[in-house]
């Protein structure tokens, strides 16, 4: 059964390598693209409204990745953000993109490791970011046909030359973690975890152990508890907010290192999103959440 932070209350920043404060509930901006996460948005308009309300709602952290559109997120961000003041950079490489993700055909999200495309890929995401230094670079993947070795020093090497300040990765097991900080500090890990899916438990906890950032992708996924009668259902009823919102706030008392970036390409889900960042769960509330989950 889980084991939460701070009591009920949460604690609301966290040290992105015990040195950059963050807000723990920041923006991912896998949705500001068109379908597939393919090519750019519908409403590209509403999209800038999104990052600049995000930032007025309070959000310092936001998260997005070259292989986004591919391209598409980090020049909306550059163009809608830059010159980032108070706010955070998080970017991604190691995934290329071959298609829309449109749920059939070849894959088309193929991780590429090589060092020399690593490079490439954090030398343009610099132009688009429009920034000199990344915040926070992270391998989207770790690419079974390079010696993961290889990738890993390329992240300490950008980091050496001031490219970027902090380094993460993506989708890992504890022993890749560890394999990779015997060659570089590692500030954050990204792994799938939400309500439904807490299989990277081991991996949050060994985050927890050495003040690693644990960023959630796929944070509101809620699974089967999205029935009327579910806790989280009953929970954001009595709340006066949405379910995902009640994910949210989940996964903000589940631990201190968590922090979730949460996507949208409306300003209307945006501020029902952040809602969560105010909303205190009972410990019954959570109770009740590890029991449907459990059961």
């Amino acid at each position: 059964m889980p084991q939460y932070g701070s009591g009920m209350a949460v604690n609301t920043t966290f040290k992105i390598g015990g040195e950059i404060e963050i807000h723990r509930l920041g923006f991912g901006s896998m949705r500001l693209t068109g379908e597939g996460i393919w090519g750019p948005p519908e409403d590209p308009e509403e999209c800038r409204r999104v990052l600049k309300r995000a930032v007025e709602l309070g959000v310092d952290f936001v998260d997005t990745a070259d292989s986004y559109g591919p391209y598409v997120t980090e020049e909306l961000i550059g163009e809608t953000l830059a010159p980032y003041e108070s706010v955070t950079i998080a970017t991604k490489a190691g995934l290329a993109r071959i298609a829309p993700d449109l749920g059939d055909g070849p894959r088309v999200w193929p991780p590429v490791g090589r060092p020399e495309y690593l490079r490439q890929e954090c030398e343009m995401s610099l132009r688009r970011l429009k920034l000199e230094v990344i915040d926070l670079w992270q391998l989207h993947r770790i690419d079974p046909k390079v010696p993961r070795e290889e990738q890993f020093g390329l992240l300490k090497d950008l980091q050496d030359e001031g490219k970027v300040r902090h380094v993460g990765i993506s989708q890992v097991t504890v022993e890749e973690i560890q394999a990779a900080r015997d060659i570089v500090e590692i500030a954050t890990v990204q792994n799938r975890y939400n309500l439904a899916d807490q299989s990277a438990a081991d991996v949050l906890e060994y985050c927890e152990q050495h003040e690693i950032g644990f960023i959630p992708w796929a944070p509101m996924a809620q699974g089967e508890l999205t029935g009327t009668d579910s806790p989280v259902a009953k929970a954001a009823e009595g709340h006066e907010v949405s379910p995902g919102a009640v994910a949210l706030a989940w996964l903000l008392h589940r631990s201190d290192v968590i922090l979730p970036i949460p996507g949208t390409s409306t300003v209307a889900h945006l501020e029902q999103n952040m809602k969560a960042k105010d909303l205190e769960l009972t410990a019954d509330e959570l109770s009740a959440f590890d029991s449907a989950v459990k059961d």
